[in-house]
């Protein structure tokens, strides 16, 4: 996430702090940064109709930004391209192999499909941690061992990609990973000042 986008999700927090939305943010991103305990094993998915690419390149940026390999998420697509780029083409049976140790990140603003829940409750029987991103779905809620739910409509202070912003820049939040957080940030901004170093 550049800087400017880093200044609009911090005054958006300070906005929405009276509504408890940065904090649940960040006790869902605690979870999101803290059950993926290798590079590659934060598989993130959504529905065939919604696939979430722009929360997939922000997890990508703050896993970037911040030193935190773990959060660099691998997008799981329902119907890839065989001629899409390897990272591009990685399909649901990667939730059939999903193991204790990785995540299964799920946003759907929509009920979760019955193929997507029957490979969420197979990775849970594996030992593999389910978070859900929803507007309410009863069934994916259940098997999630923690959930973020959005009102749908106008009964909810953020919207579902408001939510996803929150989420991700909490992820990477340098105060999680103070020493990496700003050592990644100062690198990145002189890059951006004055181009990447040599060595």
């Amino acid at each position: 996430m550049g800087r400017v986008n880093r200044d609009e999700v911090d005054a958006l927090r300070a906005v929405l702090a009276p509504t408890g939305w940065p904090e649940r943010a960040r006790v869902f991103a605690r979870a999101l940064r803290t059950s993926t305990r290798a590079r590659g094993g934060l598989l993130l998915v959504g529905t065939p109709a919604e696939e979430p690419w722009h929360l997939a390149a922000h997890l990508d940026d703050e896993s970037r930004l911040s030193g935190i390999t773990e959060l660099t998420p691998i997008l799981v697509r329902w119907d890839a391209p065989e001629d899409a780029p390897p990272h591009l083409r990685v399909g649901l049976e990667r939730l059939e192999r999903a193991r204790r140790g990785e995540t299964l990140f799920v946003v759907t603003p929509d009920t979760a499909p019955s193929p997507l829940l029957e490979r969420v409750s197979g990775a849970r029987r594996v030992g593999a941690t389910i978070l859900a991103l929803t507007q309410g779905d009863p069934e994916l809620d259940g098997l999630a061992h923690e959930t973020l739910t959005v009102q749908p409509g106008t009964a909810s202070p953020v919207s579902f990609t408001m939510a996803q912003h929150l989420v991700s820049a909490a992820a990477g939040d340098r105060g999680a990973h103070p020493r990496r957080g700003v050592r990644a940030r100062l690198a990145h901004l002189l890059d951006v000042v004055s181009g990447p170093s040599a060595g």
